[in-house]
Parts: structure tokens; C-alpha cells; sequence
């Protein structure tokens, strides 16, 4: 059993618990998921199941869309709903100078990341120091706000759609916000709508996939992994080509220089994805079995 499960995270279960989830469901050991979702979020979640984890990694680096809501006038240790709070402010800024705070992040920023993070130092999760008391100093990392489009301010509360490049915290951009208009802010709520390819559309929840489950429809679930590369050329090998390319001959081949290639069999079998290097097809990433 090969394939991608999208599932729809529920609020408080953690990424890890959806893994072990689907690794019951499907009675397949090798399951993972494609980054991370903190236990309040929701949404979106990529399991890749079988053959399929040799993508998580090119799933990680997928551009994300999120729906946040945040609250103005409080932070929190946490930079969410769950933390303690540790200041409160009056809110007085209008939409206006609300919404020109919230866009000002839009482009190119410098993010750090939080304290309550899975980000590793000295060996240690961060988050694993933030509840021993203990903070240390984070590098800056240079992260991508694609777009935000703000759905609704109302009163403190402020909800927006951010779309955005791998890496981003919006906890941390919901507190950088705060921050800016001098009322502080943490993250009230947070929903994940898109990952790469992926909709909230085609996710499926943890009831639904236990109900297929159980009537032995597990795989109707599981999206093939070469959807991942849709936006690739696609190219078909014969037989003795695609034993060259399974045997690891970089094998010559007319195509555009440095072009990214889904290659497949003559039956229409997903093998790999490959790219032009120096005039030969250069393996990628394997999926054949």
C-alpha cells in the first residue's frame, strides 16, 4: 500500500498521533507526515504512506496556506491561546492601521523562531528548554509571506489567510504583528488549508478514515504519489530505457537542460523523478518498488 492520505487534523492531537493513526488504519509501519502541526491547529495534514515517505521530504517544502485568527492585546509565552499571559494592553488602532501592520509583512522577513518550537539547539528541542524555565537566544531566519488576505477585523479579534513559503511560524508572525502595533497579540486559532498540491477539500477526517478502514476501503484514501509532480513534464520510457534508468545509468536524452522530468514506464507505471544534467537523465528521486 503506497500512496498519500490527506488528513484533516483534528484540534488537540498531535502530528505524531495521526502517523500512529493511519499506521493502525493502513497496517503499513513505514507512515509519515509532511511538517508539522501544532496540537491546536487544524487542517490539512499530508500522511505519506509506503513507498511514498521518499516524498516527504519535497511535501516539507511546499508553500502552506493557513487561516489564523489572532487576538490583540495580550501575549503569551506561547504566542497562542494555550500559553500563559505575560502582558495586556489597551487595543486603540482603527482597521486602518491594523490592516497596514498586517500587510506590512507581506514579502521577504526575518522570522525568529519561538521559544515553543520543535527548532533544535545543542541537541535540545526548544520547547523542551521553554518549560524548564529556560530561553536562549534564537538566529533570525529568512522566511516568505506570499500574500495575506485579511477576511475580517472584528473589535481585537483580526482573522486572514497567509499564504506562505516553508518554515513560517504564524504564532510568531500573529505576535510580530502585535508587536508592531504596541498591543501585543497571540494566535486564538489556526487552520491549515493548502499544503503544495493539497486542498482542505480532499482531507479526510480520522472518523472517516476509520470507517473506511473497517469496511476494508482504506485505499480509496490514498492519492498516487506522482501527483506530488503534476506541474512536471511527463516523459515514458521503454524497456530498455527504463532498465537503464532503475540499474542508475545517467542515461542520454533530448530535453531541455536542467528540466525536471516525472518519468514513467510503458504501462504507465510511476518510476521517478528525474532531471536534463549535462545532456543525460539523472535520477532525482526513485519510486519504483
Amino acid at each position: 500500500m503506497n500512496g498519500i492520505i490527506i488528513v484533516d487534523k483534528p484540534k488537540g492531537k498531535t502530528s505524531h498521533d495521526v502517523v500512529y493513526a493511519v499506521r493502525r488504519l493502513t497496517g503499513v509501519k513505514k507512515v509519515g507526515h509532511t511538517g508539522t502541526l501544532d496540537p491546536m491547529a487544524t487542517g490539512v495534514l499530508p500522511v505519506c504512506v509506503g513507498s511514498a515517505t521518499k516524498a516527504a521530504d519535497m511535501l516539507t517544502l511546499s508553500d502552506k496556506i493557513y487561516r489564523a485568527e489572532f487576538i490583540l492585546g495580550k501575549t503569551t509565552d506561547t504566542q497562542d491561546a494555550e500559553g500563559t499571559v505575560l502582558t495586556e494592553h489597551e487595543v486603540t488602532c482603527g482597521e486602518d492601521e491594523i490592516r497596514n501592520a498586517v500587510m506590512s509583512f507581506v514579502g521577504e522577513i526575518e522570522q525568529v523562531p519561538p521559544m515553543y518550537s520543535a527548532v533544535k539547539r545543542n541537541g535540545k528541542k526548544l520547547y523542551e528548554l521553554a518549560r524548564q524555565g529556560i530561553e536562549v537566544e534564537r538566529e533570525p531566519r529568512r522566511v516568505t509571506i506570499h500574500s495575506i488576505d485579511i477576511i475580517g477585523i472584528n473589535g481585537k479579534s483580526v482573522t486572514m489567510d497567509v499564504h506562505c513559503s516553508k518554515g513560517v511560524y504564524i504564532r510568531t508572525l500573529c505576535a510580530d504583528i502585535g508587536e508592531k502595533l504596541g498591543t501585543g497579540a497571540y494566535m486564538n486559532a489556526l487552520r491549515r488549508t493548502k499544503t503544495g498540491a493539497f486542498t482542505a477539500e480532499e482531507s479526510r477526517t480520522l472518523d472517516e478514515l476509520t470507517a473506511m478502514a473497517e469496511n476494508g476501503e482504506i485505499e480509496r484514501a490514498l492519492i498516487p504519489v506522482d501527483r506530488l509532480f503534476d506541474d512536471l513534464p511527463r516523459i515514458t520510457l521503454n524497456e530498455k530505457q527504463k532498465k537503464s534508468v532503475t540499474n542508475g545509468v545517467r542515461m542520454t536524452y533530448k530535453g531541455a537542460e536542467n528540466e525536471r522530468y516525472r518519468v514513467y514506464d510503458e504501462n504507465g507505471a510511476f518510476l521517478c523523478v528525474s532531471k536534463i544534467t549535462d545532456g543525460r537523465l539523472t535520477l532525482e528521486k526513485s519510486f519504483w518498488s
